[in-house]
């Protein structure tokens, strides 16, 4: 059995922010003084040029500026790269290109730049709309510049975007995390992500963890609630923590949970490829410091670590990704992707489907409403 090729995406990591949250365990970094946006840019171009032989002639469905805050990056510097990209690789007519922004960084005529450079979906890292829970969680932005901001994109003609959301926050009750999903559906967006805040290991809440955490109970209160309010509210989950209106799931990060291939470039970005020739699944990821990454760019010291897949290991990666997904995943798609047949997950799905986490509609395993609730002991059988 052959693996076959799945598409491909682009993810560009832009390290730097304003300040860093302590929530945080993503690699970004503090700006101090001017920001090398030019210098990082050829960086991130010497980078992709040291990659496309991963991806000769295949076409990127998919581009996503993650960061960090992305942006901080002005629109001629994006719209660089991605000149310089979409010559360097095909670009799909229909490609959606995302870009991660902070309400408050935004500003008159930015978001008309990055259209004009092909951004053509954004997604604002809103986190909540109450100013105290704001201030505990180390945000920049007070809920009048969010709106402000999604006001701001949307009369520079973006339809299409996301607005990030976090539960179980300090100080939080039930009645204010309702409250932030009525006053983030009443700005229509097109995607909303929910997700509960938990205590990363090497962040500064993990070191010294803020007081009024709610505990399992509220926390599970709220995620119901808050689920409920989505439903009614047009937004169907598809995706353990993302909601979106008909058509407008994130298809970037659908290509990550159908276990899809992505070029990593930038600062400790990480990239997942399929090698055809080789028969082989590649994981790479790059140095972190943005220092270190921009002097080594290009060449083979930019790459933190590699490895591949063994065909042992791709069930759990596999099964990491596509049991997020409501829909689940059709067994063809496991047998494509992986190279194993699906007789080499049947004792693990047999005891899922017994436990009533799973169940098997023909070809497609489907996650239950019991195994949506316990999704980390579901993956964990395919370990």
């Amino acid at each position: 059995m052959d693996l076959q090729v799945p598409p491909l995406s682009l993810y560009v990591h832009l390290p730097w922010c304003v300040r860093k949250c302590p929530y945080c365990d993503f690699n970004s970094h503090e700006g101090r003084g001017a920001l090398p946006f030019d210098a990082y840019v050829d960086a991130l171009l010497a980078d992709l040029d040291h990659d496309l032989p991963l991806a000769w002639g295949r076409t990127v469905r998919t581009v996503f500026f993650g960061g960090g805050t992305p942006s901080l990056f002005p629109p001629d510097a994006i719209d660089r790269f991605l000149q310089q990209a979409s010559s360097r690789l095909r670009f799909a007519p229909e490609c959606e290109v995302t870009l991660e922004t902070n309400p408050g960084t935004a500003e008159h005529g930015r978001f008309e730049g990055y259209r004009d450079a092909g951004v053509n979906r954004l997604s604002f890292g809103v986190q909540s709309f109450d100013d105290g829970c704001l201030q505990r969680l180390g945000r920049i932005h007070d809920s009048r510049e969010a709106v402000a901001a999604v006001r701001l994109a949307r009369e520079a003609g973006f339809d299409n975007f996301n607005l990030d959301l976090m539960y179980a926050l300090p100080g939080q009750t039930l009645a204010m995390a309702e409250d932030d999903i009525a006053r983030a559906i009443a700005l229509e967006p097109a995607h909303i992500s929910h997700y509960q805040l938990t205590l990363e290991p090497n962040t500064l809440f993990a070191a010294r963890p803020p007081a009024g955490i709610p505990g399992h109970d509220e926390a599970w209160d709220m995620q119901e609630r808050c689920q409920a309010l989505l439903a009614e509210g047009g937004y169907a989950q598809y995706e353990v923590s993302a909601y979106a209106r008909p058509g407008r799931q994130c298809a970037h990060n659908l290509n990550y949970w159908r276990f899809g291939d992505y070029l990593g470039i930038g600062a400790g970005a990480h990239g997942k490829l399929t090698l055809g020739a080789e028969q082989a699944i590649l994981r790479r990821w790059k140095v972190k410091m943005p220092a270190s990454y921009q002097l080594k760019a290009g060449g083979e010291g930019a790459i933190g670590g590699e490895e591949r897949i063994e065909p042992e290991r791709r069930p759990f990666d596999y099964m990491l990704n596509a049991l997020r997904l409501n829909e689940g995943f059709e067994l063809a798609d496991f047998e494509a992707r992986t190279a194993l047949p699906r007789a080499a997950i049947a004792g693990e799905l047999a005891q899922a489907v017994e436990r009533g986490w799973l169940r098997v509609d023909g070809t497609r395993v489907v996650p239950t409403e019991l195994g949506r609730r316990f999704t980390n002991d579901v993956i964990g059988l395919f370990l």
